[in-house]
């Protein structure tokens, strides 16, 4: 057998879809107990802003999972010109609302509306997607917090598949407030999952070829697809494969393709753990934010 079959044959894929359904049985199992003890079930309201087809997707999947595990869920659809201030209205109402737990307001947001004001009016009790400057302060020390959602999700999946990720250089390519940079602390705290020495790259980083062929993590969050290619991965590397971008396709009925940030096709070949893209780290991202949701309305009440 080739060099290349074997490491194929040795590869294992970090099924995104398969853990996030035990997640979501496990809330479902909660949430009934909860409704058996004439408690409150978790809340989720969540804010549409405008009609753009991906972030219609990602709140649509966010709604029926809430339906699916017994969560009650608002979505609240305001329109591409509403003003600022109206947004920041319509997130204090949902503030000051008791029966809901948690909010989240999908982005990506219109540009004449401030991303750091909106994520900074939501009360941190109640900031599910793990945004809020107090939570990502609590999360940097260490202490209970919601966390953002995609890195919270993929440790999940790292600890759902038992990865021993202790002693091991962790390289993430990527700084975003939402993944790249939250992502970094988590691999790097005293857990395990963790106990990693990490690497952040960015578009100012050099030889970043080089970097990533030391790493035994490669965490993708840059946004670009395919970028991660085979050549600058290392034997038996475990990758995670953050994202997701529609790439034109006029042979297919939708007109688009989905890739992540890693070309699977020369990267799987090398690794010992991959996610794929779709059915990896989208689904644990949902059922990051789903537990997120119930801690709030447990912590609450």
């Amino acid at each position: 057998m080739k060099e290349q079959e074997l490491y194929l044959c040795a590869m294992q894929i970090l099924d995104g879809q398969l853990v996030a359904g035990a997640v979501k049985e496990e809330l479902t199992i909660r949430v009934a107990q909860l409704v058996a003890e004439g408690r409150k079930v978790p809340h989720l309201a969540a804010i549409l802003v405008g009609n753009n087809g991906a972030s219609e997707t990602y709140i649509g999947s966010k709604v029926k999972t809430c339906q699916d595990i017994g969560f009650k869920s608002t979505l609240i659809r305001l329109p591409e010109d509403i003003s600022e201030f109206k947004l920041l209205n319509s997130i204090h109402d949902l503030n000051r609302d008791p029966d809901v737990d948690g909010i989240l307001v999908q982005l990506p947001l219109p540009k004449s509306i401030s991303d750091e004001n909106v994520i900074n009016a939501i009360d941190p009790f109640k900031d599910v997607d793990g945004f809020h400057p107090s939570n990502a302060g609590r999360m940097l020390q260490g202490l209970p917090t919601f966390l953002p959602a995609t890195p919270h999700g993929i440790m999940l999946l790292l600890e759902h598949y038992k990865i021993d990720t202790r002693g091991l250089h962790a390289v993430v390519i990527g700084r975003s407030n939402i993944v790249g940079r939250p992502m970094s602390i988590l691999l790097s705290n005293n857990s395990n999952p963790g106990n990693c020495t990490v690497t952040i790259c960015h578009s100012h980083t050099k030889n970043l070829d080089e970097i990533c062929r030391s790493a035994d993590i490669i965490v993708a969050a840059l946004g670009r697809a395919e970028f991660v290619t085979g050549d600058m991965v290392k034997e038996g590397a475990i990758v995670i494969d953050v994202g997701i971008t529609r790439v034109p396709d006029s042979t297919k009925k939708r007109g688009y393709v989905i890739r992540g940030d890693v070309q699977f096709s020369t990267v799987a070949t090398k690794c010992s753990f991959i996610t794929p893209v779709p059915g990896g780290v989208g689904p644990m991202t949902i059922a990051a934010l789903m537990k997120n949701t119930y801690k709030a309305c447990i912590d609450k009440n």
